[in-house]
Parts: structure tokens; C-alpha cells; sequence
């Protein structure tokens, strides 16, 4: 296989849930499935990802589990980034870095693999071989084209319901 050939494991649907109901991450916050947790608050869980991008990769996930962040409660929200600077102050800590790689994918479209909310907080440091969010889109161009302002103003506008007159 060539060096620009991926490999790509295409999971069953129902990955992640079990036959309760239940996602993977509730099974594995019950203690039903054992992880190598890294913190806990009241709302949120945290622990290395078992398939880590680098070393020290860690989800924070709800307690509660949901696909979408907009699930979420606000209270649950601000749990789970409060448990997201938790867990980027033991990491940096740790690896002597003030970088991290911060993602979520909110839905299955988005390449959430697992239908429970969970924020992948990876480490960064010089020399570490990853790569930046241009890299997810690879064909969609550069930065270095002018943006299109007027778009985007238009959309902005239609985002939040402005009235657009039109000759």
C-alpha cells in the first residue's frame, strides 16, 4: 500500500451503544467497562482514550449521555469545559505544555463515533508529527485566498435573523 493510501474502518451504526441502551462512555463511567480514568467532577469524566493520537490523549465526557452538545443543559456545559481545564492543567503538568489539540465532533456527520458527547484534549508539543485543522479539509484551499467578506457578512446576517432589504 502506498504512503497516501488510508485504511479506513467503517464501525456498524449501533457502535458505541450496548444492548440497554446505554453508549460506551455510561458504561465505562458505571465501571461496567474498565478505562485508565485521569479525573472526575461531579457532572463530567475524564480518561486516556485507548486509541491515542499521542500520548496523554484524554476525553472529558458528560456524565449524562447525549449525542449533542446542544443536549446539554448549561449547567452541564460549563461542568464539562470546567473539566476540560482540569484535565488541559494535569496534561500540562505532565508533558510541559500550554498547547493542546481541543475537538469535538457533535454528531454522527461530524465523525462522532461514539453517540455520547466527549472532547478529545491532545497535547501539543514541538515536533509531535500532528497537524492542524486546515488538515481535516485538505482540498478546500488555503488561507492565504482573500476572504469573501461579503458572504460572510450575508450569512452572519441571516444567522441572526437580521431583515435584508433588497432593491
Amino acid at each position: 500500500m502506498d504512503s497516501d493510501s488510508t485504511v479506513r474502518y467503517e464501525k456498524p451504526s449501533c457502535f458505541g451503544l450496548s444492548m440497554s441502551g446505554d453508549t460506551l462512555f455510561e458504561r465505562i463511567i458505571s465501571g461496567e467497562i474498565p478505562c485508565h480514568k485521569v479525573s472526575e467532577g461531579e457532572s463530567w469524566f475524564a480518561f486516556l482514550d485507548i486509541f491515542p493520537r499521542r500520548e496523554g490523549h484524554t476525553l472529558v465526557v458528560p456524565k449524562r449521555g447525549v449525542r449533542h452538545i446542544s443536549e446539554l443543559s448549561d449547567d452541564e456545559i460549563s461542568g464539562l469545559f470546567i473539566g476540560l481545564k482540569t484535565v488541559q492543567s494535569m496534561l500540562s503538568n505532565y508533558f510541559g505544555t500550554q498547547d493542546f489539540t481541543v475537538c469535538v465532533h457533535d454528531g454522527e456527520k461530524a465523525g462522532q463515533e461514539v453517540p455520547h458527547v466527549h472532547i478529545h484534549v491532545i497535547p501539543r508539543t514541538l515536533g509531535d508529527g500532528g497537524l492542524t485543522l486546515m488538515s481535516m479539509w485538505p482540498k478546500t484551499g488555503t488561507v492565504s485566498r482573500e476572504p469573501n467578506h461579503e458572504s460572510l457578512g450575508n450569512l452572519a446576517s441571516e444567522l441572526r435573523g437580521d431583515i435584508v432589504e433588497t432593491s
